[in-house]
């Protein structure tokens, strides 16, 4: 079941998405058991937040407009850091940040023992950019992964917004700056409206789409990156169970992240581990990381008409 994510190795290919994991966890899982445990993002500056509400349900997934509520990086490395130490797992800590400068000086900050790993969540809004994602442009892709590349030594993971015209383009700049692996993808920027009260189910009026609902979506940006890069794809987006990571492993990606499904089921990663243990016993596959771009595309499929699929 292990797994080569750059320059780590890990037990088996599933991990939480951030956000949607925590130290709480432990009361209902064993954390020896994942592949990596992932933070939920940390940023420069305390945040409250945005206003409530902050969750609606949609018909095959949720909205959620959280707002990356944070008690900043002290907190972070005194109290959240030391806490995972009791178990070997990696730890990847997921960051965020308004500016270049702040995602490089945090970064920084925490290149502390008991990291394994970086996550920039460059899928967060780039005030230097009237507010765009950082990973909606290529060129700010670069800037603040220079930045962060120069900031520490630990390996970099950059997470990728869906809400862009080109996701391949922005995966090929996150590899030549650095990056040992790209996260396909963070939610998709939505909206609900309560049609009784005409008023927007978000406090913060829009908000980001996860669970079943976007999965294809997710899954066809993961075949393109694979196909787009030479680092590690992992992917993210409506994992419910064991055959949808599956689906991600084919598309291309070499681990995957599992978010909506723990908080419907808090054991979700571990049936996730478990059924993919199954289906490699089943389908006769020594190693799991040998479905990582084993998909089968029928001889009548051109490359020509592959690589159009992968433009368009």
């Amino acid at each position: 079941m292990r797994v080569t994510i750059g320059s780590l190795t890990l037990k088996n290919p599933v991990m939480p998405a951030s956000g949607t994991f925590g130290l709480e966890h432990a009361r209902v899982m064993d954390f020896g058991q994942l592949g990596a445990c992932v933070t939920k993002s940390v940023t420069p500056k305390l945040r409250a937040g945005n206003p409530t509400p902050r969750v609606c349900e949609t018909d095959a997934g949720m909205l959620n407009s959280i707002g990356i509520p944070s008690k900043g990086l002290k907190h972070f490395r005194e109290q959240v850091i030391p806490a995972f130490a009791a178990w070997a797992t990696p730890l990847v800590v997921s960051v965020s940040a308004d500016t270049v400068e702040e995602f490089a000086q945090a970064c920084a900050e925490l290149s502390v023992p008991g990291v394994a790993a970086i996550e920039a969540n460059i899928s967060c809004p780039n005030l230097e950019a009237d507010g765009r994602a950082f990973a909606m442009s290529a060129r700010d892709t670069t800037a603040v992964l220079t930045a962060i590349r120069a900031r520490t030594s630990l390996p970099l993971w950059a997470k990728l917004t869906p809400n862009t015209g080109d996701i391949a383009a922005i995966a090929r700049a996150a590899e030549d700056t650095g990056a040992e692996a790209v996260v396909v993808a963070n939610t998709i920027l939505g909206m609900a409206i309560d049609v009784q009260t005409r008023k927007p189910k978000l406090g913060n009026v829009m908000g980001g789409l996860s669970g079943p609902t976007v999965k294809p979506i997710i899954v066809r940006m993961v075949y393109q990156c694979a196909r787009a890069v030479r680092i590690p794809v992992i992917g993210c987006g409506g994992i419910m169970a064991a055959e949808d990571a599956v689906e991600y492993l084919l598309a291309g990606a070499a681990a995957v992240q599992v978010g909506t499904a723990s908080f419907l089921h808090p054991r979700a990663m571990i049936d996730v581990i478990e059924g993919l243990e199954r289906y490699c016993e089943a389908h006769s596959f020594a190693r799991v990381a040998e479905l990582t771009a084993a998909l089968v595309v029928g001889d009548e499929v051109s490359e020509r008409t592959l690589r159009h699929a992968i433009q368009v």
